[in-house]
């Protein structure tokens, strides 16, 4: 769909938490098209907004004068901000629960907003009894930054009566600019190409960013959408086998396949924690990201969505990854 869709977003003024990460960067440049005045949530360093024409609002969620600066007069918010990584319960707590708490109470007493839409994480659901989730799939997280998305969302659900709220909830997302499906890319760039269980059976949900931004504006704009939640995903699951060769293709190169058993993922994360911990940063590749993969379902269903929603993926998985490379590649990450 075009961006002339959106009249209900289109030249309203927005405030864009997490506009400065991979997902909020490409909400806000489509947000720009439609006329938007945009303001964004930044803590130090506006990275990819720099050169943009938004109001940048110095602060975090935990910063009360700044998330009312940000939300007032405002008729859309769009919270993508939130922690996807971190050592511990309590760090997550704090960003991903007390500090939509913090942009909800606001919310409450914001005459002029017309919605606040949320983005969650197919993480929230965890461990569940179908492989591919749905929106009615009971929420079972087994990692932290799941248990903090599943807590986030019952806590919205409190205040859905004094506030309009969308949740979104995306599965693994990819594109120009991600930084930890990255990862993947960059060792298949190198020559291997590490595949968790079979190579041939569907094992995952992907969406493009370009895609999720617009399930995300449709999300929105739609009066029906309010106090819902949905999954904004791909059409069809996919294996790693496909990821592999649409990897391999855009990079014209061979690349020897290592299978690693889900039984040796947790001893996979514990190592690459360990490196990290040596080389001073923390890993895509964690102890909770290991079990998220080893145990909770990674393929979800989108159909709410296209039939309520009108949502439609337009960006296949072999132009997805073509392009992602493409960009990689100018950018000098790979």
């Amino acid at each position: 769909m075009s961006i002339s869709t959106h009249p209900d977003i289109q030249g309203k003024t927005v405030f864009v938490t997490g506009g400065t990460g991979f997902v909020g960067s490409h909400l806000v440049e489509r947000l720009l098209e439609l006329g938007c005045e945009v303001r964004c949530l930044v803590r130090k360093d506006p990275k990819w907004l720099k050169d943009l024409p938004v109001t940048f609002i110095m602060g975090t969620l935990h910063d009360e004068p700044a998330l009312r600066s940000g939300i007032e007069e405002a008729q859309f918010v769009f919270h993508v901000a939130g922690r996807t990584r971190g050592r511990n319960r309590e760090e997550f707590t704090k960003d991903n629960v007390e500090g939509t708490e913090n942009l909800l109470r606001l919310g409450v007493t914001a005459s002029s907003l017309e919605r606040i839409l949320i983005t969650s994480s197919l993480a929230a659901i965890g461990e569940a009894e179908s492989q591919i989730a749905n929106e009615s799939t009971p929420m079972r997280p087994v990692s932290e930054y799941g248990r903090s998305k599943a807590e986030m969302e019952r806590m919205i659900q409190g205040y859905s009566d004094r506030v309009p709220t969308t949740v979104i909830r995306p599965p693994a997302v990819y594109g120009p600019r991600e930084t930890d499906i990255f990862t993947f890319f960059q060792t298949v760039s190198k020559g291997f190409c590490p595949i968790v269980g079979s190579s041939g059976k569907e094992a995952l949900s992907l969406v493009h960013v370009n895609d999720l931004v617009q399930g995300c504006l449709l999300a929105a704009a739609n009066p029906s959408s309010e106090s819902m939640t949905y999954f904004v995903g791909s059409e069809r699951q996919y294996s790693w086998g496909e990821i592999r060769d649409h990897t391999t293709s855009a990079l014209d190169r061979r690349a020897l396949t290592l299978v690693i058993p889900k039984v040796a993922l947790p001893i996979v994360g514990f190592v690459s924690e360990m490196v990290g911990r040596l080389m001073g940063s923390y890993p895509p590749l964690n102890r909770e990201k290991a079990r998220e993969i080893s145990r909770a379902t990674l393929m979800c269903d989108s159909e709410l969505a296209m039939r309520q929603l009108g949502y439609r993926p337009s960006m296949g998985l072999d132009e997805g990854i073509r392009t992602t490379m493409e960009w990689y590649r100018t950018e000098g990450w790979i």
